[in-house]
């Protein structure tokens, strides 16, 4: 039989070695070979090196749980030796920084990462983003990523997950998906949204619902709902759609008048919403009544004028007067300044 390394405890009947609480900086160099099961919990990693795995040493190692480890980093390559994994538990980390190249060049044949707890820093959500999209795990079918206060998801981050049939983004905040692409995830069959801060879907996310043909189970339960004119699309949607299992018990929590007042109880007449006016139509009478009040102004104005034409007249000619005397004054000086004659004399008299 194999030996198990110190501080862990090895079945090889079960295929299975656990060092739990142990205390480990690092993974153990000496793992048997038979192991499938490896559990690594409850100690002190460092960040994951490259060959942090020797390379086929573990052929059978198909699920890996280091949750709890007080991981900060995953380098490039720390998990690349590992052909036959298939599970991985990175949940309770403290992830700063998470290699896109953590797998290798080839990609991985992982099938379920879980991320619980462990990307609370943006910068390892974009290198999570950043790896999905590369195509690494392109083998993925379920992933979690509760309990990380995401805010807003990165622009496409699942569009390279084609066999993607769970997707867990539950106790987080998010406050929209317009960033969020749903396309392409044609076997996705559960979508958890709820303890998030959503106020509403937008119509083109409820499009993708509606499009993805696998997906039969939507959760949206404790979400910040504000039942105004524009939340009529989701009303709408979860009236007719069978895809939310907890639809009954969605309510709103803004407005105070609609607070907690059922989704699927609320009507037009609830909301209050005006019917929209067509945008040429009120541009139109705009510029009519933009006309209207310039002809009003210029009436007025050119009645000022008649009324007080005698004044305006007299005004008129007292301005031409005084323009008339200083024209002649000017006048009068450069012709004593252009007669050499004139200019001596003058220059005499001040004497």
């Amino acid at each position: 039989p194999e030996s198990c390394p110190d501080l862990c405890e090895c079945s090889e009947v079960a295929k299975t070695v656990k060092c739990v609480n142990r205390n480990l900086t690092a993974v153990p160099p000496d793992l048997p070979p038979y192991v499938r099961n490896l559990f690594i919990t409850g100690n002190r990693l460092a960040p994951l090196p490259a060959g942090a795995f020797p390379a086929q040493r573990l052929p059978d190692l198909s699920a890996l749980n280091l949750s709890g480890n007080h991981l900060e980093g995953v380098e490039a390559g720390a998990l690349a030796a590992l052909p036959a994994l298939r599970q991985l538990d990175l949940s309770g980390n403290p992830l700063v920084s998470f290699s896109p190249q953590a797998f290798g060049e080839g990609g991985s044949p992982l099938e379920e990462l879980a991320l619980r707890g462990a990307l609370r820093d943006h910068g390892v959500v974009l290198s999570l983003a950043a790896m999905l999209q590369s195509g690494a795990l392109r083998n993925l079918s379920r992933l979690e990523l509760a309990d990380n206060g995401l805010v807003l998801l990165p622009v496409g981050m699942f569009t390279a997950l084609p066999a993607l049939r769970q997707l867990d983004l539950s106790n987080n905040s998010l406050v929209g998906l317009r960033n969020v692409s749903f396309q392409g995830l044609g076997q996705l069959q559960s979508l958890n949204l709820s303890d998030n801060s959503l106020s509403m879907l937008r119509n083109g996310t409820l499009a993708q619902f509606r499009s993805l043909p696998a997906l039969r189970h939507i959760s949206l339960g404790r979400n910040t709902w504000v039942c105004d004119c524009a939340i009529e699309d989701l009303v709408a949607w979860l009236k007719e759609s069978d895809q939310v299992e907890d639809k009954e018990a969605l309510t709103c929590a803004y407005p105070d008048k609609m607070l907690g007042k059922a989704l699927l109880k609320i009507s037009s007449s609830d909301l209050n919403c005006s019917v929209p006016i067509d945008l040429p139509s009120q541009l139109q009478t705009s510029y009519v009544f933009l006309g209207i009040v310039l002809a009003l102004i210029g009436a007025i104005f050119l009645l000022v004028l008649y009324l007080n034409r005698k004044g305006i007249k007299k005004w008129m000619h007292n301005i031409r007067d005084a323009c008339r005397d200083h024209m002649e004054g000017y006048h009068y000086r450069y012709e004593i300044n252009a007669d050499p004659r004139l200019t001596n004399l003058s220059s005499n008299s001040d004497v």
